[in-house]
């Protein structure tokens, strides 16, 4: 369950919304996210535009993404190319060479970038971590 935090700083900005649409929980269902998470409960309820951008960085809305672009060879692309697990889904396009990545299995989030720390991580050490992806979220949005 997202804390109240998120909650609260999303209705703030305009961006909750208390009803969802079958897309939207379509979209995560095709991408095998539980839609009991926290991940499902944000994208399912949250949404400013195509993307949220804070810190420097842009996130995906991942529903609209699945739904509006060919996700599916993102991911594809990023387990590939990364030599990540089908469980990693990315958070944002990995653009200057880091990224995001959900845990779907555990609920993490991981920060992976070209070079040392995808290498750690290849060996199975993180660098970078949340441990949920509410966790992610007041970090990312600067909540904490």
């Amino acid at each position: 369950m997202l804390s109240e935090k998120i909650k609260t700083f999303c209705k703030n900005k305009g961006w909750w919304y208390d009803d969802y649409t079958i897309d939207y929980a379509n979209s995560l269902k095709k991408i095998d996210i539980d839609l009991k998470s926290e991940f499902a409960e944000f994208f399912l309820h949250v949404e400013d535009s195509a993307t949220f951008y804070n810190r420097g960085r842009e996130i995906y809305q991942v529903c609209w993404f699945v739904i509006n672009t060919d996700y599916d060879l993102n991911i594809n692309s990023s387990h590939k190319a990364l030599k990540l697990t089908k469980e990693y889904t990315p958070l944002d396009s990995f653009e200057a060479e880091s990224g995001f990545f959900y845990n779907r299995k555990t609920g993490e989030v991981v920060e992976l970038e070209l070079g040392e720390k995808l290498v750690n991580f290849q060996k199975g050490i993180i660098d970078t971590k949340w441990d949920s992806f509410n966790d992610f979220l007041e970090w990312y949005f600067e909540l904490n």
